[in-house]
């Protein structure tokens, strides 16, 4: 599956989501959330709040095929990004909760595939003309999130116990910031927009060695956290087809 434009992306992202939902695939649960995401940054584009409309264009669709490669590798055999095999390879796990899943699935895709897809867009010093529109999808980001937040705790009812353990938020508990995450991958994009083939190449692995790292502290935090996953799971709904599509409608 390779996108031409953002309009393949979300068309991609719809024929995911729905393969998943008939096959109860967890799959389906990032797959939603990104989706949603996708949709926005294209009415941002279209309603012209980015600076450049199809530069946007064109670093949404190497942003969604990142994705795509990694999970076309993964239902071929196995293969793709480190962060990646350890995100799909947690699907079938009864032990990870919802929130741990779409989690997991942004930290592969922002400490990973951002900084690769952004220094794509803009190789060399025409990077810093991105700036500004990637730091504007940060708050579009906020607001879909917040919203498929709202619509996990309906499906997970105790999700709520993790932002009073430690008084943090359930993001901050399992060691993932995503305000975080993206600053670092501007950081990252630039370094990568000003290296050689072969420099990038080690750049890469690099990220997506630590963010592997980050994905298994993801899937199993600290001890302090592990009672409240535990009742969080045993309550929440187990009905995968169910809670894909009530995220995928958290966004109205």
């Amino acid at each position: 599956m390779t996108a031409q434009n953002i309009d393949e992306v979300v068309d991609g992202l719809a024929e995911i989501v729905r393969d998943a939902t008939r096959a109860g695939d967890r799959i389906g649960y990032f797959a939603a959330l990104y989706r949603q995401v996708t949709v926005e940054i294209r009415k941002a584009i279209h309603e012209g709040q980015f600076e450049d409309g199809p530069r946007m264009d064109r670093f949404d669709t190497l942003f969604g095929n990142r994705y795509f490669a990694a999970h076309d590798a993964w239902l071929r055999d196995r293969s793709g990004p480190r962060c990646w095999r350890e995100t799909f390879g947690l699907l079938t796990d009864s032990d990870t909760v919802i929130v741990q899943h779409l989690i997991l699935g942004v930290n592969a895709h922002i400490n990973l595939d951002l900084a690769v897809a952004a220094a794509g867009t803009d190789p060399g010093k025409d990077i810093q003309a991105l700036r500004h529109d990637f730091l504007l999808i940060n708050d579009i980001l906020a607001r879909v999130v917040l919203a498929v937040q709202d619509s996990v705790d309906a499906v997970s009812p105790l999700l709520s116990l993790l932002d009073k353990v430690g008084g943090r938020t359930d993001e901050q508990i399992l060691d993932f910031s995503i305000v975080q995450s993206r600053a670092e991958a501007w950081h990252n994009a630039v370094v990568l927009a000003g290296q050689s083939e072969e420099e990038r190449a080690a750049t890469i692995e690099r990220l997506d060695i630590r963010a592997a790292v980050l994905a298994r502290l993801i899937a199993r935090p600290g001890a302090l956290v592990r009672p409240a996953l535990e009742l969080i799971r045993h309550t929440e709904s187990g009905d995968v087809a169910a809670v894909i599509a009530h995220l995928d409608s958290a966004v109205r």
